[in-house]
């Protein structure tokens, strides 16, 4: 019994894995990080987007996204290190390396919603659920992922809302 309990947990967790469901947060957590990028939206998990991004959203604080959100010099560079160290490139894993291949050798997109493998992974949401009052928008990965704050977007998880 004992055995069998064990293959069938391996066959399960190989399931998820094998459709690059598996959790992109971070093996090591930022508190500040945390507490800074969540007191406006969520603090969206570093391996969504690469190196390049992060320093340039961390770099342009002081207009982000039409607000100014600018850090004292030490708290800034403790978050770029930490974004920097799990980014796509060092996250490891199917979905940041699906983030990674879906970008230029140059891009450094700032919004992970217009990465080409956010397009993709979207494309059959319609621009009228993205407006949907419960959503609001692309950057609202909580609205429809249930497991978004802990890094998992696996889709056996989403529930759109109406």
């Amino acid at each position: 019994m004992k055995r069998a309990l064990i293959v069938m947990t391996v066959l399960l967790s190989g399931a998820a894995w094998a459709d690059g469901n598996e959790n992109i947060a971070p093996a090591a957590s930022n508190q500040k990080w945390k507490t800074e990028c969540s007191e406006c939206h969520m603090a969206y998990p570093p391996a969504l987007l690469p190196e390049r991004s992060w320093r340039k959203m961390m770099a342009g604080l002081g207009s982000h996204f039409g607000q100014d959100a600018s850090l004292d010099a030490a708290s800034a560079k403790e978050i770029t290190d930490f974004l920097v160290k799990n980014s796509a490139e060092r996250a490891g894993g199917k979905r940041a390396k699906k983030v990674l291949g879906s970008l230029g050798p140059n891009e450094a997109p700032q919004r992970i919603s217009e990465t080409a493998w956010f397009i993709h992974e979207h494309d059959e949401v319609s621009p009228q659920v993205w407006k949907r009052p419960k959503i609001g928008s692309p950057a609202n990965c909580n609205a429809c992922h249930q497991g978004a704050e802990q890094g998992n977007y696996s889709e056996h998880q989403i529930r759109i809302p109406r």
